[in-house]
């Protein structure tokens, strides 16, 4: 279904999720009862009831993000200041706050605990930008990466996301906000998207962490042959053979992060590579698995700017270099025990 105007999801879709809420939370004692009596039908402890206060949490959540941002752009002059410095700083502290009640709950309802291994972007280049490459796989690996830069290590990300992402109302009017991209395929493809990506790179500050998910995706076995495939389609046939080796990552397509590192020449790099919720692919497979119980192993490496190879081939090698070692590490972690290697 494709993303509607902005218009109709500011005057249509985000009113519609307060009322929603404010509905969902006068009915949810009725709700609730109903769950309960549903719950010794299905395995699991209290599945049916764990699922239904997740989703009115999240939603309730997403509706008092958006009467916050209003109040933001009411005091923003009706948005004719929402660009000034006071005010972005004040939409990167709204959002600490939202993740950092996200996963307050998560921790709560679903067990999750999060152990970080390696260097942080406060110690590895102070002062300095950081680019953030990251795997992708498993639901909320973006929530968990972006709570971490906010509210762990005070950093300002720019993200590169799906404009799909677009359909909740809260990302969408906090995020556009915010230096972001949401990328969608122009008439000329792929090279719109790296350009925009470029531009999104350039002139970050030394408290910024570009974030960008160079597999485009999340990790699936069917994405994982797709990739190779396209990757062989293209003559790549060395590089299809590497992303062969790796089985828990899909191959990176480097043009987005080639961009990025001719956009921000002063900038860190971090990879960053996590496993615990890599194997719930679908619906059903977090369905599954609730409760979660689940700890979510994070490893971030460092890679100072002097570090990074200056050719294009070699930055290309140098990111499936990159990718086969968070591949090795992500086999060695999948039961979420981090090591520090």
């Amino acid at each position: 279904m494709p993303l509607p105007p902005r218009w109709l999801r500011r005057l249509v879709l985000a009113p519609g999720v307060v009322l929603l809420a404010f509905f969902v939370v006068a009915t949810l004692p009725a709700w609730a009862l109903l769950a309960l009596a549903a719950s010794p039908l299905v395995p699991g402890r209290l599945r049916p009831l764990r699922l239904l206060w997740i989703g009115a949490v999240y939603l309730v959540w997403d509706a008092a993000a958006l009467l916050a941002l209003f109040l933001l752009w009411l005091g923003s002059g009706f948005g004719a200041y929402k660009r000034a410095p006071a005010f972005q700083r004040a939409h990167y502290v709204l959002a600490g706050w939202f993740l950092r009640i996200m996963f307050w709950q998560a921790r709560w309802t679903l067990r999750l605990s999060i152990d970080v291994v390696g260097t942080d972007p406060d110690t590895a280049l102070p002062g300095r930008p950081e680019l953030v490459v990251c795997r992708h796989a498993g639901p909320g690996d973006s929530f968990i990466l972006i709570h971490a830069l906010v509210n762990w290590f005070k950093r300002e990300p720019r993200i590169v996301l799906k404009e799909t992402l677009q359909w909740d109302p809260a990302i969408d009017v906090l995020l556009n906000r915010l230096p972001n991209r949401f990328i969608a395929a122009g008439p000329d493809g792929r090279d719109s998207v790296v350009r925009q990506i470029g531009h999104l790179a350039a002139g970050l500050d030394d408290d910024d962490a570009f974030v960008i998910f160079p597999e485009g995706g999340n990790f699936t076995p069917s994405r994982r042959l797709r990739a190779i495939d396209r990757l062989r389609s293209l003559g790549l046939e060395r590089m299809a053979r590497r992303a062969e080796r790796m089985r828990h990552v899909l191959a990176p397509q480097p043009g987005g992060l080639l961009a990025a590192l001719d956009a921000a020449p002063d900038a860190g790099v971090i990879f960053v590579a996590h496993t615990g919720l890599d194997q719930m692919l679908t619906v059903a497979d977090v369905w599954r698995e609730l409760p979660m119980d689940k700890r979510i192993a994070m490893r971030f490496w460092s890679v100072p700017p002097e570090e990074i190879p200056a050719g294009e081939q070699e930055r290309i090698d140098w990111l499936f270099d990159w990718w086969a070692r968070i591949d090795t590490w992500i086999a060695a972690n999948r039961n979420g025990a981090a090591d520090d290697a």
